[in-house]
């Protein structure tokens, strides 16, 4: 009997084509376990969030992510940090997706990472999303905290991630990440 993939739906928080933060998103994607596959979602056409549209109803982009992220097994966010917290669009597409009674990242296994050009490698932006996660009932994991500091350093011009020390904590990331999902999935078997 083969068991399917676990289903990780990835969410950046930045545009830009030479985005560390997508960069480091496709790492970790390729340093998942081979029971892992990651989808990363396009957030790109989302309109700012306002509740008059979405009287008019739900924008097919949005649907889309919706559905993503509530199929996902977990969600795995990439997340820059601008003026010390996350990126406006960032904070959009988490506005968007969890829009109704029915959100999709209650009881959803999260995993935060950041990269950034400056040393601190994204924390104070960390801080914020999780407590914006912690607010929608998301499971968070807790470690290993990833932090990619001084970027440009740990890429190389075609994009790769090739520091040794960052690519292995990615790697135990999502090695954590996929056992955290495997024990959120023994808690709700539980009678």
């Amino acid at each position: 009997m083969t068991t399917s993939p676990l289903r990780i739906a990835g969410l950046c928080g930045s545009l830009r084509k030479a985005s560390y933060n997508r960069r480091a998103l496709e790492a970790a994607g390729s340093l998942m376990p081979p029971s892992m596959e990651l989808s990363v979602l396009d957030i790109r056409n989302f309109p700012m969030f306002d509740a008059d549209v979405l009287a008019e109803g739900m924008p097919d982009a949005v649907r889309r992510a919706r559905e993503a992220v509530r199929d996902a097994d977990a969600v795995l966010i990439a997340s820059p940090e601008y003026n010390f917290s996350v990126s406006g669009v960032l904070k959009n597409a988490i506005d968007w997706i969890s829009r109704g009674d029915d959100q999709p990242f209650a009881g959803k296994p999260v995993a935060i990472l950041s990269a950034t050009q400056g040393p601190l490698g994204g924390a104070r932006s960390q801080y914020d999303l999780r407590k914006i996660m912690v607010f929608l009932d998301a499971l968070v994991l807790n470690k290993p905290e990833i932090f990619i500091g001084m970027a440009p350093a740990k890429f190389d011009a075609a994009g790769a991630l090739t520091d040794a020390p960052t690519r292995e904590i990615l790697g135990r990331q999502m090695a954590a990440l996929e056992k955290f999902v495997q024990f959120v999935r023994r808690g709700r078997a539980q009678p």
